[in-house]
């Protein structure tokens, strides 16, 4: 099979769309083909080499088959870095990057332990997480999960998806393993999120069991960074969570960590400051002030 590739470099969506296709055809006539896979690889680093991994779109609407569906054993097991990249830029950058094609989801399996030495991939990878619905990643070992995550070290510079992955990082936190499991530094990217005001209250549920959780588990670091998030979505004048709560795992965390009365009441006074025309909230302040002066007596006491 030649390929006359001729004057298709001054066309990159033409380029785009030509090699996927290509890799349909191939992966349809597979058996017959003696170099198939190889063919396949081609048409992908074709097609998607020379695209810019930063990039969430594509100049080009693809068509997805079911031969495009049946690749991802064989470019998983067989390809190199790469090709893996090569296939997940064409199924996560496209014309509508929030819809996409239903193929990415059997790639859970094969993306969970994956290390990524290039950049291009850890990328795309960052990037095939947040489009993947959390449902998807329901039949992983949640423990695993996390444990793969943390070595991902995902930032808020990597994601174009940032709600997507606020999802993903709820839904992990509701369980006991994300708890346990997923390190501190995805708690602060959430706290980050909440605090760039990135999160809206009515994309994520109110759970008391995750502070409990972090209560009973000495998390001092998770717990500041959860209650950045809980104060900043669900403060007790939203009517979700009440005044009474707040204020015990407040003062919980004060008492356990007195650092964290200046540096949280800081982050969240500046915030609501620039944010709220009313200022701070009643009820932290009113908890905070108690928490100053039980520091503040237990100085005295020295």
């Amino acid at each position: 099979m030649l390929v006359d590739l001729a004057g298709w470099e001054q066309r990159p969506s033409c380029l785009t769309t030509m090699a996927y296709e290509l890799c349909s055809a191939v992966f349809e006539n597979y058996s017959s083909l003696v170099d198939g896979r190889q063919l396949l690889f081609l048409s992908l680093q074709i097609g998607f080499r020379h695209l810019d991994p930063k990039n969430p779109q594509i100049p080009t609407k693809l068509t997805h088959t079911e031969y495009h569906q049946k690749m991802v054993d064989i470019i998983f097991e067989s390809g190199g870095e790469d090709t893996i990249a090569d296939l997940l830029h064409a199924w996560t950058s496209h014309s509508d990057s929030h819809k996409p094609p239903p193929s990415l989801s059997k790639c859970v399996g094969h993306l969970i332990g994956l290390q990524p030495s290039s950049q291009r991939l850890r990328q795309l990878i960052i990037r095939s997480v947040g489009l993947i619905s959390r449902q998807e990643f329901g039949e992983v070992d949640a423990g695993e999960f996390c444990q793969w995550l943390n070595r991902l070290h995902v930032s808020v510079k990597d994601m174009d998806m940032e709600g997507r992955w606020v999802n993903l990082l709820t839904h992990i936190f509701h369980r006991p393993e994300g708890v346990q499991h997923l390190s501190q530094p995805y708690w602060e990217l959430l706290a980050e999120l909440s605090l760039s005001g990135s999160l809206q209250p009515q994309r994520v549920t109110w759970n008391p069991d995750i502070t409990t959780d972090l209560e009973h588990g000495q998390e001092v670091g998770k717990l500041e960074c959860w209650m950045v998030v809980v104060w900043m979505l669900w403060p007790p004048e939203t009517g979700i969570t009440t005044e009474e709560d707040l204020e015990h795992v407040s003062l919980s965390l004060f008492r356990q960590q007195p650092s964290s009365v200046w540096k949280l009441g800081q982050r969240l006074v500046e915030r609501w400051s620039e944010e709220r025309p009313e200022g701070v909230p009643e009820s932290f302040r009113q908890t905070w002030n108690k928490a100053r002066l039980e520091w503040l007596s237990g100085l005295n006491c020295k």
